[in-house]
Protein backbone atom coordinates (compact mmCIF):
# COMPACT_ATOMS: atom_id res chain seq x y z
CA UNK A 1 0.00 0.00 0.00
CA UNK A 2 1.06 3.57 -0.70
CA UNK A 3 -0.13 6.67 1.16
CA UNK A 4 -0.67 9.56 -1.23
CA UNK A 5 -1.61 13.22 -1.05
CA UNK A 6 -4.91 14.22 -2.58
CA UNK A 7 -6.08 16.80 -5.09
CA UNK A 8 -9.55 16.70 -3.47
CA UNK A 9 -10.93 14.38 -0.79
CA UNK A 10 -10.44 10.78 -1.90
CA UNK A 11 -8.68 11.66 -5.18
CA UNK A 12 -4.96 10.81 -5.25
CA UNK A 13 -2.52 13.39 -6.55
CA UNK A 14 -1.44 11.53 -9.70
CA UNK A 15 -1.26 13.72 -12.81
CA UNK A 16 0.60 14.58 -16.00
CA UNK A 17 2.36 17.92 -16.29
CA UNK A 18 5.65 19.56 -17.15
CA UNK A 19 8.41 19.22 -14.59
CA UNK A 20 8.76 22.70 -13.14
CA UNK A 21 12.11 22.57 -11.34
CA UNK A 22 15.68 21.36 -11.50
CA UNK A 23 17.57 19.60 -14.28
CA UNK A 24 14.44 18.13 -15.91
CA UNK A 25 12.46 21.40 -16.04
CA UNK A 26 10.14 21.54 -19.03
CA UNK A 27 9.99 17.79 -19.59
CA UNK A 28 6.55 16.14 -19.87
CA UNK A 29 6.18 13.70 -16.98
CA UNK A 30 3.73 11.82 -14.82
CA UNK A 31 3.73 12.92 -11.19
CA UNK A 32 2.76 11.00 -8.08
CA UNK A 33 2.79 12.88 -4.79
CA UNK A 34 3.19 10.79 -1.66
CA UNK A 35 2.10 11.93 1.79
CA UNK A 36 4.08 12.32 5.05
CA UNK A 37 7.42 14.03 5.74
CA UNK A 38 10.10 13.71 8.41
CA UNK A 39 10.98 17.42 8.19
CA UNK A 40 8.86 20.55 8.62
CA UNK A 41 9.90 23.49 6.45
CA UNK A 42 8.22 26.68 7.58
CA UNK A 43 7.72 27.78 3.95
CA UNK A 44 6.68 24.34 2.59
CA UNK A 45 4.22 24.73 -0.30
CA UNK A 46 2.85 21.19 0.15
CA UNK A 47 2.10 21.38 3.87
CA UNK A 48 -1.09 19.42 3.18
CA UNK A 49 1.15 16.33 2.93
CA UNK A 50 2.27 16.52 6.57
CA UNK A 51 0.87 19.42 8.62
CA UNK A 52 -2.19 17.59 9.88
CA UNK A 53 -4.42 18.46 12.81
CA UNK A 54 -2.49 17.97 16.05
CA UNK A 55 0.92 18.63 14.43
CA UNK A 56 2.42 21.53 16.35
CA UNK A 57 5.50 22.00 14.15
CA UNK A 58 5.55 25.59 12.87
CA UNK A 59 4.45 26.60 9.40
CA UNK A 60 4.11 30.19 8.25
CA UNK A 61 0.62 29.61 6.85
CA UNK A 62 -0.59 28.55 10.29
CA UNK A 63 -3.10 26.15 8.72
CA UNK A 64 -3.40 22.52 9.70
CA UNK A 65 -5.10 20.02 7.43
CA UNK A 66 -7.59 17.27 8.05
CA UNK A 67 -5.77 14.00 7.48
CA UNK A 68 -8.79 12.13 6.10
CA UNK A 69 -9.40 14.73 3.38
CA UNK A 70 -5.75 15.17 2.39
CA UNK A 71 -4.39 11.64 2.54
CA UNK A 72 -5.48 8.44 0.78
CA UNK A 73 -4.04 4.92 0.90
CA UNK A 74 -4.15 2.82 -2.28
CA UNK A 75 -2.95 -0.57 -3.39
CA UNK A 76 0.36 -0.37 -5.26
CA UNK A 77 -1.13 -1.99 -8.36
CA UNK A 78 -3.91 0.62 -8.42
CA UNK A 79 -1.35 3.43 -8.27
CA UNK A 80 0.68 1.82 -11.08
CA UNK A 81 -2.40 1.53 -13.28
CA UNK A 82 -3.30 5.20 -12.75
CA UNK A 83 0.24 6.26 -13.64
CA UNK A 84 0.35 4.04 -16.75
CA UNK A 85 -2.96 5.53 -17.93
CA UNK A 86 -1.26 8.93 -18.20
CA UNK A 87 0.91 7.53 -21.02
CA UNK A 88 4.11 9.34 -20.09
CA UNK A 89 7.65 8.06 -20.46
CA UNK A 90 9.01 9.61 -17.27
CA UNK A 91 7.76 9.47 -13.69
CA UNK A 92 8.50 12.00 -10.94
CA UNK A 93 7.88 10.80 -7.40
CA UNK A 94 7.51 13.70 -5.00
CA UNK A 95 6.05 14.46 -1.60
CA UNK A 96 6.28 14.97 1.32
CA UNK A 97 9.32 12.71 1.61
CA UNK A 98 8.89 9.77 -0.80
CA UNK A 99 11.69 7.66 0.66
CA UNK A 100 9.70 7.19 3.87
CA UNK A 101 7.67 4.70 1.79
CA UNK A 102 10.63 3.10 0.04
CA UNK A 103 9.43 -0.50 0.25
CA UNK A 104 6.06 0.11 -1.38
CA UNK A 105 7.67 2.56 -3.80
CA UNK A 106 10.06 -0.16 -4.97
CA UNK A 107 7.05 -2.41 -5.63
CA UNK A 108 5.46 0.39 -7.66
CA UNK A 109 8.51 0.91 -9.86
CA UNK A 110 8.76 -2.83 -10.51
CA UNK A 111 5.28 -2.57 -12.07
CA UNK A 112 6.44 0.31 -14.32
CA UNK A 113 9.67 -1.10 -15.79
CA UNK A 114 9.61 0.98 -18.97
CA UNK A 115 9.41 4.38 -17.27
CA UNK A 116 12.44 6.45 -16.38
CA UNK A 117 12.17 7.63 -12.80
CA UNK A 118 13.26 10.62 -10.80
CA UNK A 119 12.68 10.97 -7.08
CA UNK A 120 12.51 14.27 -5.22
CA UNK A 121 13.91 13.91 -1.70
CA UNK A 122 15.11 16.04 1.18
CA UNK A 123 18.23 13.89 1.30
CA UNK A 124 17.87 12.53 4.84
CA UNK A 125 16.76 8.96 4.03
CA UNK A 126 18.88 6.24 2.42
CA UNK A 127 17.11 4.45 -0.45
CA UNK A 128 17.25 0.64 -0.14
CA UNK A 129 18.90 -1.31 -2.97
CA UNK A 130 15.60 -2.70 -4.28
CA UNK A 131 14.41 0.83 -4.94
CA UNK A 132 17.72 2.44 -5.80
CA UNK A 133 18.33 0.14 -8.77
CA UNK A 134 15.20 1.50 -10.48
CA UNK A 135 15.90 5.23 -10.07
CA UNK A 136 17.46 7.24 -12.91
CA UNK A 137 17.71 10.61 -11.13
CA UNK A 138 17.54 11.96 -7.61
CA UNK A 139 16.61 15.60 -7.03
CA UNK A 140 18.08 16.12 -3.57
CA UNK A 141 16.94 19.25 -1.75
CA UNK A 142 18.86 19.65 1.54
CA UNK A 143 17.15 22.15 3.80
CA UNK A 144 19.05 25.28 4.81
CA UNK A 145 18.73 27.11 8.13
CA UNK A 146 15.86 29.33 6.94
CA UNK A 147 13.69 26.23 6.53
CA UNK A 148 13.38 26.10 10.31
CA UNK A 149 14.64 22.51 10.55
CA UNK A 150 17.47 21.72 13.01
CA UNK A 151 20.68 21.00 11.11
CA UNK A 152 21.18 17.66 12.88
CA UNK A 153 17.90 16.47 11.35
CA UNK A 154 18.12 18.13 7.94
CA UNK A 155 21.82 17.87 7.06
CA UNK A 156 23.03 14.36 7.85
CA UNK A 157 26.74 14.07 6.95
CA UNK A 158 26.77 10.41 5.88
CA UNK A 159 23.76 10.94 3.66
CA UNK A 160 25.18 14.06 2.02
CA UNK A 161 28.49 12.26 1.46
CA UNK A 162 26.61 9.45 -0.30
CA UNK A 163 24.52 11.78 -2.46
CA UNK A 164 27.58 13.81 -3.46
CA UNK A 165 29.24 10.67 -4.80
CA UNK A 166 26.16 9.52 -6.75
CA UNK A 167 26.25 10.72 -10.39
CA UNK A 168 22.45 10.49 -10.54
CA UNK A 169 22.02 13.07 -7.76
CA UNK A 170 21.44 16.78 -8.36
CA UNK A 171 21.23 19.24 -5.48
CA UNK A 172 18.43 21.80 -5.46
CA UNK A 173 18.69 24.46 -2.76
CA UNK A 174 15.77 26.73 -1.93
CA UNK A 175 17.05 30.31 -1.59
CA UNK A 176 15.07 33.03 0.19
CA UNK A 177 17.79 35.65 0.72
CA UNK A 178 21.25 36.30 -0.77
CA UNK A 179 22.93 35.18 2.46
CA UNK A 180 21.54 31.66 1.96
CA UNK A 181 24.04 31.17 -0.87
CA UNK A 182 26.90 31.39 1.65
CA UNK A 183 25.43 28.36 3.39
CA UNK A 184 25.33 26.50 0.07
CA UNK A 185 28.98 27.39 -0.56
CA UNK A 186 29.95 26.04 2.85
CA UNK A 187 28.12 22.78 2.13
CA UNK A 188 29.76 22.57 -1.28
CA UNK A 189 33.21 22.90 0.28
CA UNK A 190 32.42 20.29 2.92
CA UNK A 191 30.84 17.70 0.64
CA UNK A 192 32.61 18.55 -2.61
CA UNK A 193 29.45 19.01 -4.68
CA UNK A 194 30.36 19.52 -8.31
CA UNK A 195 29.06 22.92 -9.52
CA UNK A 196 27.17 21.17 -12.31
CA UNK A 197 25.26 19.23 -9.67
CA UNK A 198 23.97 22.33 -7.88
CA UNK A 199 20.78 24.25 -8.68
CA UNK A 200 19.70 27.36 -6.78
CA UNK A 201 15.96 27.99 -6.77
CA UNK A 202 14.15 31.03 -5.38
CA UNK A 203 11.62 30.38 -2.64
CA UNK A 204 8.18 31.64 -3.59
CA UNK A 205 4.70 30.60 -4.61
CA UNK A 206 3.82 33.43 -7.01
CA UNK A 207 5.46 34.75 -10.16
CA UNK A 208 6.20 38.21 -8.79
CA UNK A 209 8.16 36.86 -5.83
CA UNK A 210 10.08 34.41 -7.99
CA UNK A 211 11.04 37.08 -10.52
CA UNK A 212 12.13 39.51 -7.81
CA UNK A 213 14.38 36.93 -6.21
CA UNK A 214 15.74 35.66 -9.52
CA UNK A 215 16.95 39.20 -10.27
CA UNK A 216 19.56 38.94 -7.49
CA UNK A 217 19.96 35.15 -7.57
CA UNK A 218 20.99 34.98 -11.24
CA UNK A 219 24.20 37.00 -10.75
CA UNK A 220 25.11 34.80 -7.78
CA UNK A 221 24.68 31.71 -9.95
CA UNK A 222 26.98 33.27 -12.54
CA UNK A 223 29.53 34.18 -9.90
CA UNK A 224 29.70 30.73 -8.36
CA UNK A 225 29.01 28.49 -11.37
CA UNK A 226 25.65 27.16 -10.19
CA UNK A 227 22.53 26.47 -12.24
CA UNK A 228 19.48 28.67 -11.73
CA UNK A 229 16.21 26.80 -11.36
CA UNK A 230 12.92 28.56 -11.95
CA UNK A 231 9.56 27.18 -10.76
CA UNK A 232 7.87 26.84 -14.14
CA UNK A 233 4.66 25.33 -12.80
CA UNK A 234 4.01 28.41 -10.63
CA UNK A 235 4.11 30.68 -13.70
CA UNK A 236 1.89 28.29 -15.68
CA UNK A 237 -0.66 27.17 -13.13
CA UNK A 238 -0.17 29.09 -9.90
CA UNK A 239 0.29 27.44 -6.52
CA UNK A 240 -2.27 24.68 -7.06
CA UNK A 241 -2.47 20.96 -6.50
CA UNK A 242 -2.25 18.49 -9.36
CA UNK A 243 -0.12 20.76 -11.58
Amino acid sequence: MLTLATTSPGEPEIFASLQGEGPSAGMPVAFVRLSRCNLACVWCDTAYTWHFEGDNRPHRGGETFERKANQVTLDVADVAARIAALRQKRLVVTGGEPLLQAGALAELLELLPDMSVEIETNGTVQPPARLDIRVDQYNVSPKLAHSGNPADLALIPERLDAWASDPRAFFKFVIAAPGDVEEVLALQRRYRFRPGQVFLMPEGTDSATLRTREAWLAPLCLEHGFHLSDRLHIHLYGDTRGT
